[in-house]
């Protein structure tokens, strides 16, 4: 019997059993309704006249797709053909759930719309060198190390493509190709240009395959072929096709200087434009010639280039700029110049740090055709699209920042698309209609300064020129976030700042004049509102707990609270002594828990929550609270936001005590520490019913702040209790505070260049008048203490505050007198029996007045932290006004004084961290919860954290 035969028997059977479950299983509720059908179907059947004339079909294309299905239908994966890694399993389960969502039906490649991708570049790593792979820190650890260790799948893989066993360190030429392939394997792991290039030349390779395949199956070439998808980049017709529809133009600004200067950066440049013969790099070419007047003169190119067949450089256009393109900011200017080199009726911006997958690129017909569709009264001009932050995989941090983003770009903007109508561009993977941007100002302002972020302000332009902008989740574009506490905060001081200028632009204003109010209630939480929410947050701190201040020097609380309850006045009495919960910041979660319960479902929702919590998310939030405040507020009150640059590298390691205090001393430490002061005096003069566990209970989550702004970037720092780092961290910290300054010295060596640098925000009459009002909040302390003291008794004398000013003048000249040096060595020895005459004589006089007064050791304490909070203030206005005191010739000792209360701020912070530090155990236990995410995937991140690779042994 022949093959034919038994196929059509085959067939017949499977369709006669179909037709059998169909029918009796689930259209029919009885059997015996059917009985006389069932009957001669039977019959029909043992006489062979059921589907006597099927045909099977003889075309081997069909023939494959019908096995094909039998597969699918019959055929159960086992649990061995499930992908190990984890970012497989995530992209085919994405790839998979997004065919059913609801997209645009895809054109033709050769109907579709063409569009271009678009990416700025100044001097970030292209490629990862064989010297910097090897480079170890400061721990001994090199970058090939720890991706052997965080990758140890796709290292194994890595290692038999290149035919090496594993059997220890592989140890490649220099040159060698294999070498050569080592580096790209690093970069695709880390935020490199490499990275983002090959991410995005993936739509031409799907649009080679699409473009293949419906060649193939129109019968183009050769109709007797099959479908298969074997040789698909070697066609001509595929390649062109995808050449017509798809361009991508990466904006190297310098690429010309560093050519010439023959950086390493250029010769990685040309290496990805020799591997990708689609690419193409823009940058600003610089000429000089003699002018008539014997002056040089600078003329100023926009080139763009390609690879040649020899690998060399090919100019393709030369476009001759009115002048220096550089005059705003950089990444603005940098798109606009190169603008022009764009093609197609779309272009995707895409940022420095991305990335993309061979399946997502395979949607994007399906996403071009949304410009098309029906999205409310205006055509969509910007698509949204879906983010994925691909560095949430080993710390915790990373963790929090990556849920944080994730719940941002798809619930936030999801919300705000539909149906708030509000979204404006918060994703570089947006795609732009290029006609209706080109021509309405293009996609990026770079006015300097007020335009810091510039994606944003493509969102205002769109919207005011009556435009729409869309979301959609069907497909998604991968993104590199930051991962450690201080690349966090650099970043979020970025966009904070950016939020603030922002706020005094005119767009902002005509989108509030223009908007219906519907839409401005909405507004006000898509951009600077959450900003202006979270300052109001933290401004309500202040205010909640300098109000408890002044009824505790006042004694208001306790006649309060005693008059409310004579009267029976409950209600008064318990808004008197609410909890205040909502500065714990923990309500900045919110939206990312609603996004777990949305994605993950509510039960796996509420375990990802408690695992989060018990790893300190709440710190974190409330740590970033602060990052958010200080710098939109500083910008609100002064301007000046600037780019910071975050650093994108990804070993882990430990950062140092005088890092983290540069970074983080006036926008949490000196914060927290006034904080604290405002609740330590609640305690020891405010009045509270129920004692001491009231008090707890009252100012439980006040503490949590101050805590949380204090410690949080030791708590988060890799090796903070580390007892031998922590004994270097002090060293490294008294040198740098000790260091003197000078022309040339860097904030980062010396405490002098650092404290003028940190002044430099202040540059305007305004800002100091501002500065001026704020800093008045600390003679509070000072003038409530005094009327507290035991020592004047129930004294309400005006005089009393005058001779507390006489008392800190006394203290300002004893100072003075203990840390003037003399270069004079003769006068030495009597500047030292000065000293220790005046120390003898101070002691003296505080045990008598002690002895002989009311004056007690608690009055003491107090009236010390009093003059630290007048201090404060005295220094914070001659920082205001500087160049008066500067003429007064007290600059100096204002500067000695501000050492001072530096190295008494981090003495406070240190104390905790090296008692920690004793007990080996805290590390451990830091570690675990730092890093927990990559214990539970089975990381070996203890041997990274350990150090010195050369003393691990596999």
């Amino acid at each position: 019997m022949d093959e034919t035969t038994e196929l059509a028997k085959g067939a017949a059977k499977a369709l006669f059993e179909l037709y059998h479950v169909v029918t009796h299983d689930l259209l029919s509720s009885e059997l015996s309704e059917a009985i006389d059908t069932w009957n001669i179907v039977a019959r029909a059947r043992n006489e062979g006249r059921l589907f006597s004339k099927i045909g099977w079909p003889r075309d081997p294309d069909i023939k494959e797709q019908v096995k094909r299905l039998h597969l699918l239908l019959k055929v159960k994966d086992s649990s061995a053909n499930i992908p190990k890694n984890l970012e497989a399993r995530r992209r085919l389960e994405f790839f998979t759930n997004s065919l059913f969502m609801h997209m645009p039906a895809a054109k033709p490649v050769s109907e579709m719309m063409p569009f271009c991708v678009f990416t700025p570049y100044y001097s970030e790593t292209v490629l990862y060198s064989t010297h910097e792979l090897n480079k170890e820190n400061e721990d001994g650890i090199s970058t090939i190390f720890y991706l052997q260790k965080i990758f140890p799948d796709e290292w194994d893989n890595f290692l038999e493509r290149i035919k090496q066993d594993n059997s220890g360190d592989v140890e490649l030429q220099e040159n060698s190709a294999d070498a050569l392939e080592l580096r790209f394997w690093v970069s695709y792991r880390g935020q490199t240009l490499a990275r983002t290039v090959r991410g995005m030349m993936y739509y031409r390779r799907a649009l080679m395959l699409q473009s293949y395949l419906e060649n193939r199956s129109l019968g183009v070439g050769n109709p007797q072929a099959s479908l298969s998808t074997e040789g698909f980049e070697l066609s001509r017709e595929a390649r062109a096709q995808a050449d017509i529809k798809f361009t991508y133009v990466v904006s190297c600004q310098i690429y010309g200087q560093q050519k010439q200067k023959k950086d390493k950066e250029a010769a990685d440049i040309a290496l990805l434009l020799q591997r990708n013969e689609a690419l193409r790099v823009a940058f600003i070419h610089v000429e000089e010639s003699a002018g008539s007047d014997g002056k040089i003169v600078k003329s100023f190119y926009s080139k763009l280039v390609k690879a040649d067949i020899q690998g060399k450089d090919q100019e393709i256009y030369s476009i001759k700029l009115p002048g220096d393109p550089k005059l705003g900011e950089g990444k603005p200017e940098n798109q606009n110049h190169a603008i022009v080199f764009t093609r197609g009726e779309a272009v995707q911006t895409i940022d420095m740090n991305q990335d993309n997958y061979l399946e997502e690129a395979m949607k994007m017909r399906n996403l071009l055709e949304e410009f098309k569709q029906d999205h409310g009264l205006r055509p969509p001009t910007i698509l949204g699209v879906r983010e994925h932050v691909f560095t949430g995989s080993v710390s915790s941090l990373a963790w929090f920042m990556s849920n944080q983003e994730t719940s941002f770009v798809t619930l936030g903007q999801r919300v705000l698309a539909y149906p708030l109508k509000v979204r404006m561009h918060y994703g570089h993977p947006d795609v732009f209609d290029r006609i209706f941007h080109i021509s309405r100002g293009g996609i990026s302002k770079a006015s300097r300064v007020i335009n810091i972020s510039e994606d944003i302000y493509a969102g205002f332009n769109s919207t005011l020129r009556q435009g729409n902008i869309t979301h959609h989740e069907y497909i998604q574009v991968g993104k590199g976030r930051d991962v450690g506490l201080n690349q966090i905060a650099l970043f979020e001081g970025k966009v904070a700042g950016g939020n603030g200028e922002q706020v005094l632009s005119r767009d902002v204003y005509r989108v509030g004049q223009l908007f219906d109010f519907f839409r401005m209630l909405s507004f006000y939480f898509t951009t600077v509102g959450f900003y202006v929410c979270t300052m109001m947050t933290v401004l309500t701190i202040y205010v909640f707990l300098y109000g408890r201040a002044y009824l505790a020097f006042s004694g208001l609380d306790q006649g309060i609270s005693r008059r409310s309850m004579l009267l029976g006045n409950t209600a008064f009495n318990a808004v008197l002594n609410a909890q205040f919960l909502v500065q714990i910041g923990i309500f900045t979660a919110v939206p990312m828990i609603m996004g777990f319960i949305l994605e993950l479902g509510l039960l796996q929702a509420i375990f990802s929550f408690i695992t989060m919590q018990l790893q300190l998310c709440s710190v974190f939030f409330t740590f970033s609270l602060g990052t958010r405040t200080h710098y939109f507020g500083r910008t609100i009150l002064h301007g000046g936001a600037k780019y910071r640059a975050t650093g994108r590298g990804f070993v882990v390691q430990h950062i140092k005590f005088a890092d983290n205090y540069r970074l983080y001393s006036r926008s949490h430490f000196v914060k927290a520490l006034e904080v604290a002061l405002l609740l330590i005096v609640y305690i020891a003069y405010g009045y509270t019913q129920g004692g001491a566990v009231s008090y707890i209970l009252l100012t439980l989550s006040s503490w949590f702040l101050v805590i949380s702004w204090l410690f949080a970037p030791y708590i988060f720092n890799p090796s903070g209790f580390e007892w031998q780092k922590t004994v270097e961290d002090f060293d490294d910290w008294i040198n740098w505070l000790l260091y003197k300054g000078g022309v040339g010295v860097k904030g980062d060596n010396s405490w002098e260049s650092w404290w003028d640098e940190e002044q430099s925000h202040i540059q305007t009459l305004r800002g100091r008048i501002l500065e001026t009002i704020l800093s008045l909040r600390f003679f509070l302390f000072q003038y409530g203490i005094v009327y507290k003291l035991h020592l004047t008794g129930k004294n309400t004398s005006f005089s009393l505050y005058g001779f507390s000013w006489v008392v800190l003048v006394g203290l300002v000249m004893i100072f003075k007198i203990f840390t003037f040096n003399s270069k004079k060595s003769n006068f030495q020895l009597i500047l030292r029996f000065i000293q220790g005459v005046t120390a003898l004589s101070l002691i003296t006089a505080l045990c008598l007045v002690v002895i002989f007064t009311d004056l007690s050791v608690a009055d003491l304490f107090a009236s010390f932290l009093a003059f630290v909070a007048t201090g404060w203030a005295i220094i914070s206005l001659a920082v205001a006004w500087k160049r008066i005191v500067r003429t007064l010739g007290l600059w100096d000792s204002v500067r000695e004084f501000a050492r001072m209360y530096d190295a008494g701020m981090g003495m406070i912070i240190f104390a905790p961290i090296a008692m920690l530090s004793w007990f080996p155990f805290v590390s451990t236990f830091q570690s675990r919860l730092l890093f927990n995410q990559a214990f539970s995937r089975g990381l070996e991140i203890s041997i990274i954290l350990a150090g010195n690779k050369a003393n691990v042994q596999p």
